[in-house]
């Protein structure tokens, strides 16, 4: 890339000598690290919270941008194919949350063990599945990463056990809470706090709001959701504290989904136009970070579009690959209910009983 763009720039020197100059320092004298101040955490039962001043890598920094890029981009055209009745069911869009996701991701290890709700799709690509393998698995295509049999609720990868499809079945939060502190078991819990439940707002739905404390004698602390930079030190401290064997903590992250509750909720009934424009105009996780990088120098305007552009690409072949991969055979139907034994038969028949389509 960089030959090319040296290329761009001596042709422009023969009509301006000093625009070369200016022009090359910017893509070669950028700033590889910088720091920055955060806001700081509320703190429940601990006796000291996050850092409040974090450093960030020019690296660490275009790797957030592109994938909080690829998220938003990714349900942007999940709406789409939902619109055009190529996806079907049900459908919880993560667009406004990608800094939690990647967040976290960004301050624990592939080894850890992650399971989330059915908003899952924003997790699916930082445990390791990849834009292809989400696109076909919406589209219900052989080639989605549960095999086009889970869909929008209902993905998988090595050490992350998927969306739960029910509210609330991610446990019986206040028993787990309960076992957990008693058994001082290296827990995170997390609550992604976007502000509605389906279509009630917090404030009418919960007598306190602070569900940072909800853990009573577990820990917790009240992070900012929208800054990638803080829910990444946030996890950090919340990891440390459980690998330490100081036993779980609670975590609230107060974000802000941009879409309804799902694809058949407007998200407009129960909030209006301007409360959504105004979250995006202030609080947009991706326009806060791009910020950063451009006044800090550590990214051109230039090298941000082309992730753009790349990403873009992604999208759209993966789009063209979820609308053309095959559907599952129906003879693969009753796969993967069992991971070894062949169980026994059931009313007569078994998984590997040869199934006709009647339609």
């Amino acid at each position: 890339m960089l030959s090319n763009i040296s290329n761009v720039l001596r042709a422009g020197a023969q009509k301006n000598g000093a625009a070369l100059v200016m022009s090359a320092r910017s893509y070669s004298d950028f700033t590889t690290q910088a720091s920055f101040e955060i806001k700081k955490c509320d703190i429940h039962k601990l006796d000291e919270a996050p850092a409040t001043e974090v450093v960030m890598t020019r690296d660490e920094g275009l790797q957030y941008y592109r994938t909080m890029q690829t998220m938003r981009r990714m349900e942007l055209k999940a709406d789409q194919l939902y619109k055009q009745k190529i996806i079907r069911g049900f459908c919880h869009l993560y667009d406004g949350q990608e800094a939690c996701a990647v967040g976290i991701e960004a301050a624990i290890n592939l080894t850890d063990h992650l399971i989330t709700a059915y908003r899952a799709h924003g997790y699916t690509l930082t445990r390791g599945g990849t834009v292809r393998e989400i696109m076909a698995e919406l589209t219900g295509r052989r080639g989605g990463i549960a095999k086009g049999k889970g869909g929008s609720m209902h993905m998988y990868s090595k050490n992350f056990y998927g969306g739960n499809g029910i509210v609330g079945a991610q446990g019986q939060i206040f028993e787990t809470y309960n076992m957990a502190a008693l058994w001082k078991l290296p827990a995170i819990f997390i609550c992604e706090n976007n502000r509605y439940g389906m279509g009630t707002s917090v404030e009418r739905a919960a007598a306190s709001t602070d569900y940072y404390k909800r853990g009573d004698f577990i820990p917790g602390l009240r992070v900012d959701g929208m800054d990638i930079l803080c829910v990444r030190e946030a996890t950090r401290f919340a990891a440390e504290h459980c690998r330490s064997g100081k036993g779980p903590i609670l975590m609230e992250l107060q974000t802000y989904r941009y879409h309804g509750h799902s694809m058949s909720d407007p998200g407009v009934s129960y909030r209006t136009r301007e409360e959504i424009q105004e979250v995006r105009g202030k609080s947009d996780p991706i326009s806060l970070l791009k910020d950063r990088m451009l006044s800090n120098n550590m990214a051109s305007v230039e090298e941000l579009k082309e992730i753009d552009v790349s990403v873009r690409k992604e999208i759209e072949d993966a789009a063209q690959f979820a609308t053309t991969d095959p559907e599952p055979p129906l003879e693969d139907l009753c796969n993967h209910i069992f991971y070894n034994d062949p169980p026994l038969e059931v009313r007569g028949t078994n998984p590997w009983t040869k199934l006709k389509s009647v339609s």
